[in-house]
């Protein structure tokens, strides 16, 4: 109940009612490529691990290339530039199944990943901009909790197609329905209140170094996430398209009921305490990857991955606390930038490593969460965090 009173606020934004759907949409897009994909690259292209990662880097390449968003806010507004990423990351997803083959693969990964970062940028952006210190978390939650849902429908509308529509025609059908979601968006967007004029450059500044860090950090751990646990349940283990989307709707039903509360520990215990959990927990769940060998504790892993996952929104929300306000959107696209260093080529060298030995990227992953942990003891809040 104590915070009833912001999330009423939320609602009385009119950035929350376009933020949210447009979120849910990305959202979803992602799932559906996520979900499809393995299946889709293992069993219609054929591809091996070192392939996967090569795929996976060329999807990371626009997060890195997110810093340019900076520039392409002198011609589009940001809130503009965010449905239009939503239309091009869809269009990624429904061109999926025309090309069949591992450079067809690449080309629409990239196209589909370009239009997911560009957005994931602004999204952020934007709400840590029209949203106080106390909503920013709430709103964050928000956001991932109805995207969640968002996922657990698809999740189960692919569950019923996959054994009646062919990989392509779900790709081209889900896809389209994205693309066609963020174009209404584009055309019904609000009118968007005023705030801090933003700067139209890249902004890297050594106050914000922790911010900078904890993102690098984060980025290559959550590759190893994405990329070789699933990988892990679809070769190693055999996971189907069906399989892999229970758990998917599995790992949403549980973020849609835990998002809220963990927005509201952030405000409670900070995110000192909450990321310090994450990492200590996500160094146990990448050793059990790596060293106990069973489908079933493997699915068990991916669906505690995704808890503690959902975690990272702590280090946006820090980041906002510590922030000029004018700093805002180029920090994020920085920071985002930032992220994707060792992203783009995490999968690639892991890739590389799975064919050495498969433990080694899941080892890799502990080494990350141990270092994580250790820099995120260094938070520190300004006295007027809240004002």
């Amino acid at each position: 109940m104590i915070y009833m009173k912001e999330f009423k606020e939320l609602k009385n934004n009119p950035m929350y009612y376009y933020i949210i759907p447009l979120s849910i949409l990305a959202t979803v897009g992602l799932q559906i490529w996520n979900t499809l994909f393995n299946n889709f690259g293992v069993d219609i292209v054929g591809i091996n691990g070192l392939q996967v990662g090569m795929i996976q880097s060329i999807r990371e390449i626009p997060g890195f290339l997110t810093f340019l968003v900076v520039y392409v806010l002198l011609i589009i507004k940001e809130h503009r530039l965010a449905a239009l990423s939503v239309v091009l990351s869809g269009l990624g997803v429904a061109l999926t199944g025309y090309f069949p083959s591992v450079e067809g693969l690449m080309f629409t990964t990239f196209l589909m990943s370009l239009g997911f970062h560009f957005f994931e940028t602004t999204n952020q952006s934007l709400t840590l901009q029209h949203f106080t210190k106390k909503q920013a978390p709430l709103m964050f939650g928000r956001i991932k909790s109805l995207s969640a849902l968002g996922n657990i429908i698809i999740g189960i509308i692919i569950w019923f197609t996959a054994s009646y529509w062919s990989l392509k025609y779900n790709y081209l059908v889900l896809g389209s329905i994205i693309s066609l979601g963020g174009i209404y968006l584009l055309l019904n967007c609000p009118k968007v209140p005023e705030t801090t004029v933003q700067k139209k450059k890249m902004v890297i500044k050594r106050k914000y170094w922790l911010y900078y860090v904890l993102n690098f950090l984060s980025g290559a751990r959550r590759q190893i996430f994405m990329v070789f646990v699933l990988f892990l349940l679809v070769e190693k283990y055999q996971f189907s398209v069906l399989q892999i989307t229970t758990l998917f709707i599995i790992n949403n039903i549980i973020s849609f009921i835990i998002y809220p509360k963990i927005a509201k520990y952030i405000n409670i215990y900070g995110e000192r305490k909450m990321l310090s959990v994450e990492y200590s927990m996500l160094i146990f769940v990448f050793l059990i990857y790596a060293f106990v060998e069973n489908p079933l504790i493997a699915a068990l892993m991916y669906i505690t991955d995704n808890i503690f996952y959902n975690f990272a929104i702590g280090i946006n929300t820090y980041f906002q606390k510590t922030a000029e306000p004018s700093d805002i959107a180029p920090s994020v696209a920085t920071g985002f930038t930032i992220n994707h260093i060792l992203a783009v080529g995490m999968p690639l060298i892991g890739g590389a490593l799975w064919l050495i030995n498969w433990k080694i990227p899941f080892v890799i992953g502990a080494v990350l969460s141990v270092v994580s942990l250790i820099f995120v003891q260094k938070i520190k809040y300004p006295n007027n965090m809240y004002d």
